[in-house]
């Protein structure tokens, strides 16, 4: 059975007239890093303030059940980015971090060097943080989070605005911290070619709402090259299937079959299901990469920001 961190329940923030987070339902593994997909102003950071305790949900609860303590102990365990990092331009990035750590009852400024270490920053700890590069500022409002060591981590946008390098250097970053120290990750983005390279799970968000909930497996079986045959005897059309020698394929609902081997074959199997006198209303080989599959769900307009 899996072992949930978080789990909400028709968790809903309205302001005034505004729905930004309606009836949401997700579920995190201990240990997942869960990615919310979503184009700007679809929820993502509402749900994220509301779980991270920095906004009152309207109506809906959620529990963090894997902390075997109190809702508002729980709280204590929570790093969080989210918008902004919460940075002093005018002090260090060592300033910085000793302000937080003061602030969790942590004076021993090795710890502070060791957190510095961790998300690349050894180097720069002397320099005004006004001064850092947008990449090192991620780093560390990232490094801020973790001050006293939270057990989960929530991340709204952390590769918004960084070059390829930077992406790729925060990546290798949380990938350590979800190996290494076994922190479960909560992280937002709209750039969905990188999630898709660090996220275990995911839940795609439009207009404050759920639209699923998915494994990275789950998703990229979705993703795959298939033949899609759409046809009312799904029943009749297996035996077929399986005659002709396919050995990779789905039934996806009472309707739909996907079939994801031997796509050259498609026009065999066409013939062979006619052959049997089954009615196929469609056929033909689908291709989509996360992005493409996200327009699809969500039914956005292809060229619109996500």
């Amino acid at each position: 059975m899996e072992e949930y961190l978080l789990v909400t329940k028709d968790l809903t923030k309205t302001y005034k007239e505004i729905t930004a987070a309606d009836r949401v339902n997700i579920h995190i593994k201990r240990g997942s890093i869960y990615g919310l997909i979503g184009k700007n102003g679809a929820g993502k950071t509402t749900i994220m303030k509301m779980i991270a305790g920095l906004a009152r949900p309207t109506s809906g609860s959620f529990d963090y059940t894997g902390f075997n303590c109190t809702q508002n102990e729980a709280f204590s365990r929570i790093g969080a980015l989210i918008e902004a990092p919460a940075i002093e331009p005018n002090l260090t990035g060592f300033d910085n971090m000793k302000i937080k750590c003061l602030a969790y009852g942590i004076g021993d400024k090795q710890y502070i060097n060791t957190l510095l270490d961790l998300v690349g920053l050894s180097g720069t700890w002397k320099k005004k943080a006004g001064k850092y590069s947008l990449g090192q500022k991620q780093r560390l409002g990232i490094a801020l989070a973790l001050v006293g060591d939270p057990d989960f981590l929530i991340l709204d946008e952390p590769i918004n605005g960084l070059d390829p390098q930077g992406i790729a250097e925060v990546r290798e970053m949380l990938n350590k911290l979800n190996q290494e120290r076994k922190i479960t990750i909560l992280i937002s983005s709209h750039i969905l070619e990188e999630l898709s390279k660090l996220a275990t799970d995911y839940a795609i968000i439009d207009n404050g709402r759920i639209i699923e909930e998915s494994t990275s497996k789950e998703l990229r079986e979705k993703c795959r090259d298939k033949i899609a045959i759409k046809t009312g005897e799904v029943a009749k059309a297996l035996p077929v299937i399986d005659g002709l020698g396919f050995k990779d394929y789905s039934v996806v609902n009472d309707k739909t079959i996907h079939v994801f081997d031997k796509l050259s074959e498609i026009t065999v199997l066409n013939m062979e299901l006619a052959k049997a006198q089954i009615p196929v209303e469609s056929i033909g080989i689908e291709s989509s990469d996360l992005e493409e599959y996200f327009l699809k769900v969500t039914g956005t307009i292809p060229g619109e920001r996500v």
